[in-house]
């Protein structure tokens, strides 16, 4: 049944979303991709990655991007029949700029660009708290553990590579973890209300939920709708300030259907010239900004 309350509705709608994406054909899927399409030329294709779509197959996904490409490559004018390749991948929660490469050789450069750090890439996510300073760097290594709890699950941790003395508070450095990725995350506030702020984030590396867990673990700051880094030893709903429900007209125990409001929303990539690409947040991040009060300056 259709709840009556519109932020019911909205929510429930979402949560819909991600389980229709699986069951659609995959010409129309590949469709819908094409309608997306922000730039192509004749090496590459950019295109707006909807929310809940993944990148790639696993257990339980029907519908991939990566299955897909052969049939968006028909469907693109000017293309040759060879189907398209993925160069970077995006959480299957995370929207905005996606690049896909019209031959296997571009793929490689641009794969190539990606892991040695020349893609600037910004993301743009709604946060909850504000970080203190307002703009700076986390720089903290990250590794995956496994979380001991009821139900034992595998997550993305820092390993710092200092800690405080207990007898005096220095700083105090600490053998390296030798699984640690080294992980580097530019971090600028835009706008803040609500007990929310709308961040502006640069990822130096490319570490897995690396910008999750700087924002939740380093600054405090866990992303709206991540409900798997807001708490550690537990799988457990995003628990949300009493003001925050009340714009976003939701009640707590409706909290785990918000979406994870982290997009991709412009990268730049050194591909003979420099090509800029911008992708705008899809409508709910967008919706979510008016509910929350958080102007954004235009871009």
């Amino acid at each position: 049944q259709v709840p009556t309350d519109p932020a019911r509705r909205r929510v429930q709608k979402l949560a819909m979303l991600s389980r229709r994406l699986q069951q659609v054909h995959p010409n129309v899927l590949a469709k819908m991709l094409k309608q997306g399409t922000v730039y192509q030329n004749e090496e590459i294709v950019v295109i707006n990655k909807p929310y809940g779509l993944p990148v790639h197959g696993g257990p339980g996904v029907k519908n991939c991007i990566a299955d897909v490409l052969p049939i968006l490559a028909k469907m693109l004018e000017n293309m040759k029949a060879e189907p398209l390749h993925l160069c970077h991948r995006l959480d299957k929660e995370t929207t905005g700029v996606m690049v896909l490469a019209r031959s296997k050789e571009v793929a490689e450069r641009v794969r190539l660009l990606f892991k040695t750090r020349q893609v600037e890439k910004i993301y743009w996510a709604i946060s909850l708290g504000d970080p203190d300073p307002p703009e700076g760097i986390v720089e903290i290594p990250i590794v995956e553990k496994e979380v001991r709890s009821h139900q034992p699950h595998y997550k993305m941790t820092l390993a710092p590579s200092y800690r405080l003395a207990a007898e005096d508070g220095r700083v105090v450095k600490i053998r390296k973890d030798r699984d640690a990725e080294t992980a580097v995350t530019r971090f600028r506030l835009l706008a803040r209300s609500s007990a929310c702020s709308l961040l502006e984030l640069q990822p130096i590396t490319g570490v897995k939920h690396q910008i999750r867990v700087h924002l939740a673990y380093g600054l405090g700051c866990p992303i709206l709708g991540d409900h798997k880094y807001s708490h550690w030893s537990k799988l457990a709903p995003q628990k949300l300030p009493e003001i925050t429900l009340k714009r976003l007209k939701l009640e707590q125990s409706k909290a785990r259907h918000l979406p994870l409001h982290l997009h991709a929303h412009r990268l730049s990539l050194p591909l003979g010239q420099r090509i800029d690409l911008v992708c705008k947040p899809p409508l709910f991040f967008l919706n979510t900004l008016e509910k929350l009060q958080l102007d954004i300056a235009k871009d």
